[in-house]
């Protein structure tokens, strides 16, 4: 197969890795991390790559080493070709290698600040990443669907529990993945644990996800496949996002 990556820059030195070692040939193309930040505006631009990558009819296939991101590929459609995303809330849910994972730590440290090397060297701003950074984006938007579906009073107390925890972190974690010297972002994260006053602690990282997505290694559990019309949704469930199969246009 011929396969097109749309990659995170927080990912660049995994993706690359998988892709020189992937049996099918595989042409990245990386956006700006900090694009996230305004998921309009990333959802925009995946969204014109998506179009520009089915219009030049060269490859069997789209790849997404993303997940939904702040919601910012909430939406994105398929055109001419299939489009492979993992089913993951963030980007460290890929770096851990699974959602099984992601949900451990988010459950025993949810007070956390994420490092990894790409991102730390790419950072236009801080240096560190939020575990849950699915929860950012529009928080007008989120407190609106969290009463249509729960009530008034249920949603409030959501958004209270998630503003709790972001107040109260207390662990640097930086994830190594085992690809290259990474001694100079580790020691950042210990003195940045160090200066305020937090727990440090060094992870494993795991390259199975952004293995197997470009490797086309693709089942239904860790991977949502989207046939050309379909959109990606979010899932309020473990599944993370599911298709649209009506077109929304």
């Amino acid at each position: 197969m011929k396969l097109k990556c749309l990659a995170c820059e927080a990912l660049a030195r995994v993706v690359y890795l998988s892709a020189a070692r992937s049996p099918h040939v595989v042409d990245v193309e990386l956006f700006r991390l900090g694009w996230h930040e305004d998921p309009d505006d990333l959802r925009a631009r995946l969204q014109r790559a998506i179009d520009a990558t089915a219009e030049s009819q060269d490859y069997d296939a789209i790849v997404m080493a993303y997940g939904l991101c702040g919601r910012s590929t909430a939406g994105l459609m398929a055109r001419d070709v299939p489009l492979i995303i993992p089913r993951a809330h963030d980007c460290i849910t890929l770096f851990l290698g699974g959602r099984d994972r992601y949900q451990t730590e988010f459950t025993q440290h949810p007070g956390t600040y994420w490092y990894v090397r790409d991102y730390v060297e790419r950072k236009t701003g801080g240096t560190a990443l939020s575990l849950g950074a699915e929860m950012g984006g529009d928080a007008e938007d989120l407190y609106d669907e969290y009463v249509e579906k729960y009530g008034e009073d249920n949603a409030q107390y959501l958004m209270e529990v998630m503003g709790a925890w972001r107040e109260h972190y207390d662990r640097a974690a930086y994830i190594d993945m085992g690809v290259g010297d990474s001694s100079d972002v580790e020691e950042e994260t210990r003195a940045e644990a160090n200066r305020r006053g937090w727990n440090f602690e060094k992870l494993a990282g795991d390259l199975v996800l952004i293995r197997r997505l470009i490797w086309g290694d693709w089942d239904d559990e860790d991977f949502l496949t989207l046939e050309p019309g379909e959109r990606i949704e979010m899932a309020n469930d473990a599944r993370v996002m599911h298709c649209l199969v009506a077109p929304l246009d």
